[in-house]
């Protein structure tokens, strides 16, 4: 029997959570989605099911431990796992603001959401992610990981770590394929809510998801990328 690949996306209510969600369906992927909005979740499971795949929500904030057990869990009832996307994201504030200002849990807030809960989740995965055969793990990054951009240091700041706890995946478990990746600038709620004044046009979130699906189709060497044309290296 033919058993279809079987991924965990984090974030996956709206943007590009959503739409690397779909994107995956369409292949033929089975999909644990997760998100803290329950309706929002639910909608977009909805719609992304009519690819014919198993979908699941599983609504909950991947700061709870008992949560991400829920999700590997989960993946483990649809035979296993061989993709995690850790999508979900804390901006720290909202809209963002200088360091001067920065509320300490606001940053411990994003540090939590962006990089303890990310490694949780891998540590919670990769049993299944090792017994894949081809696992792989993408890290959901930002050019504010390595560039300065006033305002948005405490985001780059723990964005910046994720993409070093990745890097140390990446050599730890040489097995799987461990990708940074960095999206650039999209039309999302979060990109909304941290710069409410910058009406500017921007990328839909779908104009990306080919890169990440290139990364699936030719996987390259674990490291950093870029979207929409992946290149190696920083942004």
């Amino acid at each position: 029997m033919w058993i279809m690949p079987v991924a965990v996306i984090t974030g996956a209510s709206k943007g590009l959570g959503r739409a690397l969600a779909g994107a995956l369906a369409a292949r033929g992927w089975d999909l644990l989605l997760d998100a803290r909005g329950e309706g929002a979740l639910r909608e977009a499971a909805g719609a992304v099911s009519a690819h014919g795949t198993r979908v699941a929500a599983l609504p909950g904030d991947v700061t709870d431990a008992g949560h991400r057990a829920d999700l590997v869990a989960a993946a483990r009832r649809f035979g296993g796992l061989d993709l995690l996307v850790s999508n979900a994201s804390a901006l720290g504030a909202e809209p963002l603001v200088r360091l001067e200002a920065l509320s300490l849990d606001g940053v411990r807030r994003a540090l939590e959401v962006n990089v303890v809960a990310a490694l949780g989740l891998v540590q919670e995965a990769l049993p299944l992610l090792r017994a894949s055969g081809t696992g792989a793990v993408v890290a959901v990054s930002s050019d504010a990981a390595a560039e300065a951009y006033g305002t948005w240091g405490g985001y780059g700041a723990s964005k910046a770590a994720l993409d070093q706890l990745a890097a140390v995946l990446a050599v730890e478990e040489p097995g799987l394929r461990v990708w940074a990746v960095d999206p650039g600038d999209m039309a999302t709620d979060l990109y909304a809510a941290a710069v409410p004044d910058d009406d500017g046009p921007r990328p839909d979130p779908a104009g990306v998801v080919p890169a990440f699906l290139r990364l699936l189709d030719e996987r390259p060497a674990s490291g950093r990328y870029g979207a929409p044309s992946p290149a190696a290296g920083r942004r």
